[in-house]
């Protein structure tokens, strides 16, 4: 065998294990030679239709009956098939084998990949592909590979399975006590987390205390919005992190918001990388996109990803304009995101609206997530913020979990949390604060005001003195 194709054709036809293992992975551009090319997708075509190797006699058969099969190229076919067939009793080290063909493949995806992108960037080119395109290509090239796992086997693998479930599961945890018990220790990687809210209650807000608080932990953090500039997300996050009220940033002299902004950089690790795109222009094809362009030209990957929000997203694989319902829209882009957060081993954030009746109602499930109930079906953690005038007052949210793959659901199923519009913050509330929970649901009270809130400003008041300090010139950000 003077060529690893003859090689991989002859074992394909003459070796079952072998066989099994690689066609998988095996692709007919792969295959420069036409000959080989078109032996190859034959004897793919007989064991994907019968679920057994051909003969050369079936083989035979089927390039006579073939249509559109040039005199040239059946010939080669025929005389290839001879020669595999003369050679069939060489037999080779299984394991050597696997790896060549693994190389084999690799670099014929990288080359074919490398050629597409050429042709790309090429004048008068009759792709439809953009140059935005190229680092995926390139990705998914780079990442060929053949994955030996099979499957769990119950009974073989059962000290493997004993280990994940003693394994300590990496999280990204929440500044927030209650959050961080149903979450048990906060969101783990590769997870689709979806906050529900009707309009003005707190989706970005959530979103942004969250961002803010995951820098200051040391994490990358990507935000993507697509209802707000980005800006106007810097701003709410400033607001969280300088201790400063969204009326006051504007105010702020220069050398002091440089001063904070530089206490910031000096006190955290991570980075954080706010990108806009224009409502319901993007989807996970661009962000895919936008991961690649940012670990090319910044050496950023993120920890965590945030979507403001979903219901916004366009689908990459429903065309813009095609006709189907909300409900298979919606779930598309779901599912896409949640692929997005596997692919790239991170949780994805992101919120959606309620319904109209879910607005107005205090003890939201399920049944009022808008448009599609697709989303809930494919989120890993989900849960409802839900705002009412008393609350208001009180500067508190009532938070209900509607669906969690963390733990039991119906533990701490609901909890209040305060929040301090003005500097963008959540924060934890005392556990007397908790007792007026069942007041706020079944309407039959008004919340009383706890020790957790009065006229001082109340995240100052419940944290451990993180952002105590508030005026300007004195500002410490410890």
């Amino acid at each position: 065998m003077d060529r690893i194709e003859h090689l991989i054709l002859k074992n394909l036809i003459y070796n079952e294990p072998y066989a099994r293992k690689v066609l998988p992975y095996l692709q007919p551009e792969y295959f420069e030679d036409r000959s080989e090319k078109v032996l190859f997708e034959y004897v793919n075509s007989f064991i994907s239709t019968y679920n057994n190797l051909p003969s050369r006699e079936a083989l035979t058969i089927n390039l006579n009956e073939a249509t559109g099969l040039h005199e040239d190229d059946y010939e080669k076919c025929i005389k290839l098939l001879g020669f595999l067939e003369e050679n069939k009793d060489e037999e080779s080290d299984m394991d050597w084998l696997l790896n060549t063909t693994e190389t084999f493949c690799q670099d014929r995806a990288l080359y074919n990949a490398i050629m597409e992108s050429v042709n790309i960037i090429s004048p008068g080119n009759k792709t439809d592909k953009t140059k935005g395109s190229i680092p995926e290509i390139l990705t998914d090239a780079l990442g060929v590979t053949f994955d030996p796992n099979i499957g769990h086997d119950y009974i073989d693998n059962s000290a493997e399975r004993y280990d994940f479930y003693h394994k300590v599961e990496e999280r990204i945890p929440f500044d927030l006590d209650f959050f961080n018990k149903i979450s048990k220790g906060g969101l783990p990687n590769k997870t689709l987390n979806i906050c529900l809210a009707g309009t003005g209650v707190g989706k970005s807000l959530f979103m942004c205390h969250v961002a803010a608080n995951c820098l200051n932990e040391g994490k990358n953090v990507l935000y993507v919005t697509m209802e707000m500039a980005e800006e106007k997300i810097a701003m709410r996050i400033d607001a969280n992190l300088l201790n400063v009220s969204i009326d006051e940033i504007q105010e702020i002299p220069r050398d002091t918001f440089e001063s904070k902004v530089e206490k910031i950089k000096n006190k955290v690790k991570g980075k954080l990388i706010i990108k806009e795109y224009p409502t319901a222009s993007a989807g996970s094809q661009h962000f895919r996109s936008l991961l690649n362009e940012l670990s090319l030209k910044r050496d950023f990957k993120p920890d965590i990803i945030f979507i403001d929000y979903l219901n916004i997203c366009m689908s990459s694989r429903i065309k813009a304009g095609a006709y189907v319902n909300s409900y298979t829209y919606i779930k598309s882009i779901a599912e896409e995101l949640r692929g997005l957060a596997v692919e790239y081993n991170v949780p994805v954030v992101s919120a959606t609206q309620t319904t109209r009746s879910g607005f107005t109602s205090t003890d939201i499930g399920l049944e009022d997530t808008s448009e599609s109930f697709g989303l809930p079906a494919t989120a890993d953690f989900m849960f409802a913020i839900i705002s009412t005038e008393e609350l208001e007052e009180l500067g508190q949210l009532l938070v209900k979990q509607l669906k969690n793959r963390y733990s039991d659901p119906t533990f701490n199923k609901r909890f209040m949390i305060g929040v301090d519009r003005k500097k963008m913050r959540l924060y934890d509330l005392e556990e007397t604060a908790q007792a007026g929970i069942n007041d706020v649901v079944d309407g039959s009270k008004k919340v009383k005001k706890t020790d957790a809130y009065d006229d001082t400003p109340a995240f100052d008041k419940a944290t451990d003195n993180k952002f105590q300090k508030k005026d300007f010139g004195s500002f410490n950000f410890n």
